[in-house]
């Protein structure tokens, strides 16, 4: 499978990069970056830690879309959607890791979606699906008598905030719950905020030093507290996963996916 790896010269792109070289059955034929770039020019391989590979980063993603299978996409959502429409174009798979990504955003990725494979999560690691699907089960076996709190932290360049993988763990909840995210979502607490209303899902957000990603879900009632945890440790596990994401992808019809029908943990995965 041809891969493309935009944002090549960031961290996960160049954790992409890597992943891609030493995975069967894929091969890197594109590297992209933003117009401007120190990196423009640069061998992707030598970039990412490798032995050369003849791959030059540019700036110009359309001759590399041109000839490739798909596209690993962990950049910014101005620059997703951009990829969103020339991976549609090209008809090949779109896998996204980016976060921040806003409701207008998404109805234009969901119609890209309409043209190619897009598979978009905001984790792609195995564990933190499970523990959506945990999380989705945890809040619908118990009732609202247990408050719901999301909390996460992450390295202090992470620009966004709740993290995406908090927003997937909030929406597992809510799922599991039968209400809408958006209605009973809680992002900031500061000052005299009165008693907690029944049925909330919070959300609390840490951001400092080089941590990866740290994950946790309370479900607090009386007497009694269950916690839900993720830690990452290594940025490779959602370079794997949006590995496995685009071969899994390829052989799909059109359509928006995410990391739990990859995995096979969504009931109504067959589409």
């Amino acid at each position: 499978m041809k891969l493309v790896v935009v944002g090549a010269a960031g961290r996960m792109g160049r954790t992409l990069i890597r992943i891609v070289a030493e995975t069967p059955g894929m091969v890197l034929t594109g590297a992209v970056e933003r117009e401007g770039a120190a990196e423009i020019g640069a061998d992707a391989g030598l970039l990412a830690g490798l032995e050369a590979n003849d791959v030059k980063v540019t700036d110009d993603p359309l001759p590399a879309f041109a000839k490739a299978d798909g596209v690993l996409d962990f950049t910014s959502p101005a620059a997703t959607l951009q990829f969103s429409e020339l991976a549609a174009q090209a008809r090949i798979v779109h896998v996204i890791g980016t976060t921040g990504i806003g409701p207008e955003e998404e109805t234009r990725i969901e119609a890209a979606a309409r043209h190619a494979p897009v598979i978009k999560s905001g984790n792609m690691s195995l564990g933190v699906n499970l523990l959506a699907v945990l999380v989705r089960e945890a809040a619908k076996a118990l009732d609202d008598d247990f408050d719901i709190e999301v909390l996460e932290m992450h390295h202090r360049h992470k620009v966004d905030a709740p993290s995406g993988t908090a927003l997937l763990l909030g929406q597992a909840a809510a799922e599991g719950r039968g209400i809408d995210l958006a209605q009973h979502s809680v992002r900031v607490r500061d000052g005299h905020t009165g008693a907690r209303e029944r049925g909330d899902i919070g959300f609390a957000t840490l951001r400092g030093g080089s941590v990866i990603g740290e994950h946790s879900v309370v479900l607090a009632g009386e007497g009694e507290v269950i916690e839900l945890t993720h830690k990452a440790g290594d940025r490779t596990i959602f370079a794997r996963g949006a590995a496995k994401a685009a071969l899994w992808g390829r052989a799909k019809k059109p359509g928006l996916y995410s990391m739990a029908d990859v995995l096979g943990l969504n009931k109504e995965q067959d589409r």
